[in-house]
């Protein structure tokens, strides 16, 4: 008689060998069987939950979670990765009541309260990370990491003095942390006589540690050439950082143009003539546009009313399409599925999301800019939901996106050809939404704004069906925290000076204003 061959036994290490070369429907099945063999070992059930967040699959990320939980309900790892799979999921009461647990057990630990801070800032709540951020800073004031953390953090709750403080202490340890040269230009308006030109430029002529710094600190430069007026010389900054930035990157504008094209075929007048079950809630009020015209700044003026709320820039709808959605194909694949979806159910789920951040006002802002590729998928599936669409010159909001260093996203932003073409791609995309939904869309001009906010505000008010508040026109003493790109420029009353600026720039910007034929 033959003895069957023995199967070789499976360890954790041929597991990870398997997930550092990206090999995770192997690394899950080997996973799997030692889940078989030790049911009870919790550190197998942490590896198939990573597994399954690599995988994108955050259903399974949780399942994988909460088994180890069941085996240990105290432990401070399992804890964590079930927070942070609500999260992807949209879970955030869920999350918020596990991440509040941890805190307190995990208050002696500096790395773990940053990964808190993460996980907070994840789910909105910003004075949360600050607190333990606060605290990681305590216990290693001389972490450079974490004081960055610290003042990035201050930053979305409006304590800018403090957060230029933080960004001080930061370079005063380590010199070479080139972001916070970047965020710390930002925070206000640098003077002749208090600014860090000369300690850029000195950085820049020295041996830099990583590459990105020749974009951090060129964009820095620029910032604050800016401020003092010397035009030529922070144009002539903003390109090199830009053009740096632009030879890491491998996209390609034409992705996204295509895209724009897909949708406007897909969503087609016989797409709206068809007869859809939708989602009746009048809740989300959603302001789209490009980055930089101004949709932050609407946003506090809306949510200093008191019946909104604003829910900063969400992912939510989205998630909410592509989950429903599970299409393959990529950008066209995707554009093709949600023609088809339930648009019922694709409203009801962005709700459900969206709904796990808001705190029970009336109405909630959900302020996206690249929301607007989504416009026909909002307009069916929550055909009663307000959509404002912001405008500003095209020659400021193309010079806008051009000189911000975005943390992720709107990668066509660091070269004036790709910036034309996509361009020219969205406002082709915005008239064809025009044209299939008259009336649907409230656009707002930027400059109407800082010509008459009081006259502007109470249109868009009467436009959204509220009565007027008073307090919209104070925006600048909103509270609420803001993590966007203009989270330093919304606590101030409205200025003027960003109208026309473009008109400094004017050679610089001669590609982007030829393709986009403005007179220059």
């Amino acid at each position: 008689m033959f003895m069957a061959e023995k199967q070789p036994r499976i360890s954790m290490a041929d597991i990870n060998e398997a997930i550092s070369r990206r090999d995770l429907a192997r690394a899950e099945h080997m996973a799997g069987m030692l889940c078989h063999e030790h049911p009870k070992d919790i550190d197998v059930w942490l590896t198939r939950a990573r597994i399954a967040q690599m995988r994108a699959d955050h259903k399974s990320m949780l399942d994988m979670a909460k088994a180890a939980m069941a085996i240990s309900p105290d432990h401070v790892q399992a804890r964590f990765i079930t927070a942070e799979a609500c999260i992807h999921l949209g879970e955030i009461k869920m999350a918020a009541a596990l991440l509040k647990d941890l805190q307190s057990d995990c208050w002696q630990d500096a790395d773990a309260l940053v990964r808190l801070s993460e996980a907070w800032t994840q789910c909105g709540r910003f004075e949360q990370a600050v607190t333990c951020l606060k605290r990681a800073l305590d216990l290693e004031p001389e972490n450079a990491d974490i004081r960055y953390h610290y003042a990035s953090a201050l930053i979305a709750v409006g304590r800018l003095e403090q957060a230029e403080t933080e960004y001080d202490r930061v370079i005063a340890i380590n010199p070479h942390d080139y972001d916070a040269w970047y965020n710390r230009a930002g925070l206000r308006r640098q003077t002749p006589k208090n600014n860090h030109i000369d300690a850029i430029r000195a950085l820049l002529a020295a041996p830099l540690k990583h590459p990105m710094g020749h974009v951090q600190l060129n964009y820095a430069l620029a910032k604050e050439l800016e401020d003092i007026g010397k035009y030529e010389e922070s144009f002539k900054a903003l390109k090199t950082g830009a053009d740096a930035r632009r030879r890491m990157l491998s996209y390609k504008v034409e992705t996204d143009t295509k895209a724009m094209e897909a949708i406007k075929a897909t969503f087609d007048a016989d797409f709206f003539r068809r007869d859809h079950t939708a989602c009746m809630s009048p809740a989300p009020i959603f302001i789209v546009g490009y980055p930089r015209s101004g949709t932050t700044l609407l946003d506090r003026i809306l949510s200093a009313h008191s019946d909104v709320e604003s829910l900063g820039e969400l992912t939510d709808f989205a998630l909410a399409l592509t989950t429903l959605a599970r299409a393959q194909g990529g950008k066209s694949g995707l554009i093709a599925a949600s023609a088809r979806l339930d648009m019922q159910a694709l409203g009801q789920a962005y709700l459900r999301r969206a709904g796990q951040r808001a705190c029970g006002k009336p109405y909630f802002i959900d302020k996206t800019p690249a929301n607007f590729l989504y416009i026909g998928l909002i307009a069916k599936a929550l055909p009663n939901a307000k959509i404002i669409h912001m405008n500003r010159h095209l020659a400021d909001v193309g010079f806008g996106m051009y000189k911000t260093l975005f943390r992720m996203g709107y990668p066509f932003s660091y070269d004036l050809g790709d910036l034309a073409a996509y361009m020219k791609a969205k406002e082709d995309l915005m008239a064809h939404w025009r044209r299939c939904l008259p009336g649907k869309i409230i656009d707002v001009q930027y400059e109407d704004i800082v010509a008459d906010q009081p006259g502007e505000t109470r249109r868009v008010l009467e436009a959204l069906g509220l009565d007027w508040d008073a307090a919209c026109l104070e925006f600048h003493k909103n509270k609420s925290p803001s993590a966007t790109a203009s989270a330093a420029q919304v606590r101030q009353p409205i200025y003027k000076s960003a109208v026309g600026r473009w008109q400094h720039y004017k050679t610089g910007l001669a590609p982007l204003l030829d393709a986009l034929e403005i007179s220059h």
